[in-house]
């Protein structure tokens, strides 16, 4: 997987509170969400590249040898 590139992003504090109470309701961190939306904006636009890798579904990865219990 290629390194993940970091930048430097500067947000109103309450935009920046409102993302990470709409993180914390998704169970992704507050960068996950920006990712998200930054992604769904540029899929929406058809400007996402081929070839882009999926994020991780929101959520604690689960432990080797858990079980799903959905069932």
């Amino acid at each position: 997987m290629a390194e993940r590139k970091k930048i430097l992003l500067r947000l109103d504090p309450a935009v920046h509170d409102a993302l990470a109470r709409w993180a914390a309701d998704e169970l992704r961190s507050t960068n996950a969400q920006i990712e998200f939306l930054l992604r769904k904006a540029l899929s929406d636009a058809g400007r996402l590249p081929r070839g882009v890798g999926r994020m991780r579904p929101p959520g604690r990865p689960r432990k080797s040898g858990e079980e799903d219990d959905t069932a």
